[in-house]
């Protein structure tokens, strides 16, 4: 019986923690997603090299796992933490954009 509450808590919990991932900003993950697609194009058409694109892939990431630390730390993406989100991802737009468009070329 009691290994069964156990069992049970723990499910809860887990189901309540990706519950809070998952209730994402659909403003801050389609963002995400967007600058995902734009660094890609920007492998395929040359317009970023290598290093460059390492570069912003972990940026991205960098990004990624601080919206995602704020979101389940206490279960709910406050809207200060939802402002931080985006200026984070305002800037690495401008980055994107400034690397697409230098003169390095693959």
């Amino acid at each position: 019986m009691r290994n069964t509450l156990r069992a049970l808590f723990l499910t809860l919990c887990a189901f309540t923690l990706t519950g809070a991932v998952m209730a994402a900003s659909p403003a801050v993950k389609n963002r995400q997603i967007h600058q995902q697609q734009r660094i890609r194009q920007g492998v395929r058409s040359g317009e970023l090299t290598g290093p460059e694109t390492v570069r912003l892939q972990r940026s991205s990431a960098r990004i990624h796992r601080s919206i995602v630390r704020d979101r389940v730390d206490q279960g709910v993406f406050t809207p200060r933490e939802r402002a931080q989100a985006q200026r984070k991802l305002n800037r690495q737009s401008k980055r994107i954009a400034v690397q697409k468009h230098d003169a390095n070329r693959r």
